[in-house]
């Protein structure tokens, strides 16, 4: 599917559904701004965009292909990039319940295209807003792509916010729970944390210097929302850096109070063993098929009783008094 939205700098009106056949026209002037929106889209529609504006193959290939990390690429007269939009579902029957959505874009003097599998919110907020009002694509596109992006980065705050929950449930639960959904939690929180690092970072290192190698060409008035764009990313990465210390350090903690328990369930049982070691001894002695003095006295199996039970409370008293229990 594909959406346009065409803003007229003489006019300063939007315009929507504009006909792609007179692109040329739209373009002729610098200040115009055309963005195109492409989603669910198929090969012959990306390569209908892509002649239009003479794109370069292998770009065009990277948008058929799912790539793994963020990156830009530099050509002639535009700037190709690959984003990461996150998607997050707790409640999943899945494995993961974290997931990245491709977005890629194409960014010119006066035009942009987007490229998505599905619909993203982050692209649907600035579409909505394109839809009523000129005011994100009178900026140029480079401010049109910071508010795409910011979206993205945005949306990715309230995922970090519900993780810090959950790693402090977890803390909590370390103490008190004994069962092996703790250690699911655990390898699940890994998991997310590792997704959550291979998307930021690599989209961090694009907005990190403006200026420097990773750079494009961005209108100097536009310049802080970058600079923004770029302390929300460093933000966002050094929570999910503390995130997984504390989600390692958990699991540290985790594996020592089981070492513990298991230390103490060792400690009970060895104890138990070691008293019924010299009962075993007496049951087996008096337990033989041979006279032994006072057998026929009624009171004989009480003092035998006894005897076992004096020795059981001396063996734990003597354990006690070497702090041991």
């Amino acid at each position: 599917m594909i959406k346009t939205y065409f803003y007229n700098h003489d006019d300063n009106k939007m315009y929507h559904d504009v006909d792609l056949s007179t692109t040329n026209d739209l373009l002729a002037s610098p200040n115009n701004l055309l963005w195109i929106d492409l989603y669910d889209t198929s090969e012959q529609e990306l390569a209908y965009i892509g002649q239009i504006f003479n794109f370069h193959p292998l770009s065009l290939e990277d948008c058929l292909q799912e790539s793994p990390r963020a990156k830009i690429d530099n050509y002639d007269d535009y700037y190709f990039f690959v984003f990461h939009a996150l998607r997050y579902f707790e409640e999943v029957e899945e494995e993961d319940e974290i997931s990245s959505i491709e977005l890629d874009v194409f960014l010119g003097t006066n035009y942009i295209v987007t490229i998505h599998p599905i619909a993203l919110l982050a692209v649907g907020k600035v579409a909505r807003i394109s839809l009523k009002a000129s005011e994100y694509m009178e900026r140029g596109p480079d401010y049109l792509l910071y508010k795409i992006v910011d979206n993205i980065v945005d949306d990715s705050f309230p995922i970090i916010d519900r993780l810090g929950e959950r790693i402090d449930d977890l803390e909590d639960n370390i103490f008190i729970s004994k069962g092996q959904h703790v250690t699911e939690e655990i390898a699940t929180l890994r998991r997310t944390i590792i997704l959550l690092r291979k998307v930021l970072i690599p989209q961090r290192q694009i907005f990190i210097n403006i200026r420097g190698r990773y750079s494009f060409f961005v209108n100097d008035e536009n310049v802080p929302y970058y600079l923004d764009l770029a302390d929300n990313l460093n933000s966002i990465l050094d929570t999910v850096n503390t995130f997984r210390d504390l989600v390692n350090s958990t699991m540290e903690a985790y594996y020592s109070v089981l070492t513990g328990r298991t230390s103490e369930i060792i400690t009970i049982l060895t104890i138990i063993s070691i008293i019924m070691m010299p009962l075993t001894v007496i049951t087996g002695f008096f337990g033989m098929n041979v006279e032994f003095p006072g057998r026929e006295h009624p009171y004989t199996i009480w003092f035998i009783l006894l005897g076992m039970f004096a020795l059981s409370l001396s063996m734990l008293g003597f354990f006690r008094h070497r702090k041991w229990v």
